[in-house]
């Protein structure tokens, strides 16, 4: 077990009780790294506010100074997933079916490693991704990043591409 998943790890049970899903832990490096936790509330109509990034810094502030999971200072940075979302776990790809995503992964798939296209949701071990008209199939684990794009659909203008589902499932 990695570090990233030892710190979602120790955080995720505080996140849950408060009423957030932990999103992606990253540590970012600079002159002082920073830990970035980005969370979203548990029920996803609810807005995330700045109050909320405050609460949720201050209450793991102490949770990690107590199991001090990184060597040396950083800073902490709590924030929302925001519209150009990253996808990190298969119940997001699920949830955002129908939307219109950036996918690269770690080994080439078809040739390619970047894939764009509309989310058709998650068919066992595999996310599947409409490309010009095709479904293609691409396994979790390979999956290196993930992300919504902005579009008129996610902003929700004009224009709505209807959610279909994979017929793969």
């Amino acid at each position: 077990m990695g570090p990233f998943e030892r710190i979602a790890e120790l955080i995720e049970p505080t996140l849950e009780a408060m009423g957030y899903e932990l999103v992606r832990v990253r540590l970012l490096s600079g002159r002082r790294p920073t830990l970035q936790v980005m969370v979203e509330p548990k029920d996803h109509a609810r807005a995330m506010t700045v109050e909320d990034c405050a609460e949720i810094s201050h209450v793991l502030s102490a949770v990690l100074d107590v199991a001090d999971p990184i060597a040396g200072s950083y800073d902490l940075e709590v924030s929302s997933p925001g519209i150009d979302r990253p996808l990190t776990r298969p119940a997001h790809f699920e949830r955002f079916a129908g939307e219109l995503a950036k996918i690269e992964t770690v080994h080439p798939i078809d040739g390619r490693r970047r894939f764009r296209g509309w989310l058709r949701g998650v068919a066992g071990e595999a996310v599947v991704l409409e490309l010009d008209g095709e479904e293609v199939a691409i396994p979790l684990a390979e999956i290196k990043d993930a992300k919504l794009l902005v579009s008129e659909r996610l902003l929700g203008g004009a224009g709505r591409r209807p959610r279909r589902r994979s017929a793969k499932r």
